[in-house]
């Protein structure tokens, strides 16, 4: 039997269930939270702001649906329609006046409590940090505590991932959990306070930070918060509050080591996206996603998460996971069909690996299947057009490189000055 370094208990999984304690071995000790260098995090932070996804990265996001299977195609108009109303409330719900008149009590745990009514797998409280707010969000912020708010989606429905039950799981929890933030919203203006909802989807900040700092989980090398009783199987959402709170401490779960012993998400990855050490990166010391390589994988088989699928915590829960190691020295599951197994379903065009793969099998892809645009939407249509000026003739007849250079002028003023980005981050 191993060593145990401390224990850590938490509420149960559902309100009503007894505290859980999860014994972290010694071996898996490391730090509370993540390890970072506040510094870096600082001036990356005012150098480099993070972006979102859909600006970062719009040039795939609009690229995206083009390529899912039609099955695909067919749901990210169903969810577009079932989310578009919630946007624009969410968006504008720290306008909203408290109903209520304020005490000046701490209400901690009277917010948390109505967060377990109201289903949320766990709730925790930390400031709003504002390095890590998106830049074109910066202004949108309003109020400076953090409540985190953790919604498990189904696990059986996870574990068939890649496959469009895993879709409607994943997506379908966002379609239950932007009302719910809502109705917490509500709540607490009833209190006598104000509460700006961020997310799901339409986040206004990298929240996994916030997360970690407020006792929730820790980053996994998958580059997801793993939690203690659902892995990375949660849907992240902050409601931002100006009420008198209590703000929770990070917590060391021990998945900074086990992640390094662990490996198996970095082992399985179809795309070889996840990197095997830790680097430094912004200020923070992390598993390194390579994002190009995750994202043709993700976008044409069916959102993939194959990382998560196959990550013990998510499979077998924190508890589970850490008393296997102390009485084996093993990490449970690993090297079993029964975790690592999965199989990809043909994707849109028929031409790219399928079938299923069991431990120590992955799928190839040829160079042309990582060939997506990259970048801003600016950035790719720039991309565009010198590829077609790379391949045009040395006699190109002028009328048609005009005609070329005038489409090219075209989409760069429908980008600037008439699309807007969509809060929508399912592609």
């Amino acid at each position: 039997m191993r060593a145990i370094s401390h224990v850590v208990t938490r509420p149960g999984r559902r309100l009503g269930d007894p505290a859980v304690d999860i014994p972290v071995p010694q071996d898996f000790a490391t730090v509370p939270g993540i390890p970072q260098h506040s510094k870096d995090v600082d001036f990356y932070s005012r150098e480099y702001p993070l972006q979102r996804q859909q600006v970062e990265h719009a040039a795939d996001t609009e690229w995206a649906p083009s390529v899912g299977t039609p099955e695909m195609q067919h749901y990210h108009h169903e969810h577009q329609a079932v989310m578009e109303p919630f946007y624009g409330l969410m968006n504008t719900s720290g306008n909203l006046e408290p109903t209520g008149t304020p005490t000046g009590e701490d209400v901690t745990e009277l917010i948390k409590a109505k967060a377990r009514e109201l289903g949320y797998l766990d709730v925790g409280i930390t400031a709003h940090d504002r390095r890590y707010v998106y830049e074109d969000r910066r202004q949108h912020v309003k109020f400076t505590h953090a409540i985190c708010l953790a919604l498990e989606q189904d696990f059986n429905d996870t574990q068939s991932a890649p496959s469009m039950d895993a879709e409607h799981g994943h997506y379908g929890t966002y379609e239950v959990q932007a009302p719910l933030g809502l109705e917490m919203a509500d709540y607490i203006r009833s209190l006598g306070y104000h509460a700006q909802v961020h997310g799901p989807s339409n986040h206004s900040a990298a929240t996994i930070p916030m997360f970690v700092q407020a006792g929730l989980g820790q980053l996994g090398a998958n580059g997801q918060l793993l939690t203690p009783h659902a892995g990375a199987r949660c849907r992240l959402q902050i409601i931002t509050t100006d009420a008198p709170v209590t703000y929770d401490q990070p917590i060391d779960y021990g998945f900074h080591a086990l992640c390094q012993t662990c490996q198996v998400c970095v082992d399985r990855c179809p795309g070889r996206a996840l990197g095997r050490e830790k680097i430094w990166w912004r200020g923070v010391e992390k598993n390194k996603l390579t994002y190009k390589r995750c994202r043709p994988v993700m976008v044409r088989y069916e959102g993939c998460a194959i990382c998560m699928k196959v990550c013990p915590v998510n499979r077998y829960g924190a508890k589970a996971v850490m008393e296997h190691y102390l009485e084996t020295g093993q990490v449970l599951g690993k090297g079993t069909h029964g975790l690592e197994g999965y199989t990809l379903h043909p994707e849109s065009t028929g031409k790219y690996a399928t079938g299923y793969f069991g431990p120590g099998e992955l799928p190839v892809f040829n160079v042309e299947f990582f060939d997506i645009p990259h970048g801003t939407r600016e950035q790719a249509t720039l991309n565009s057009y010198i590829k077609i000026l790379a391949n045009e003739p040395p006699d190109a007849v002028p009328a048609e490189s005009d005609a070329v250079l005038q489409a090219f002028r075209n989409r760069l003023r429908s980008i600037v000055k008439g699309e807007a980005v969509s809060d929508s981050t399912m592609f």
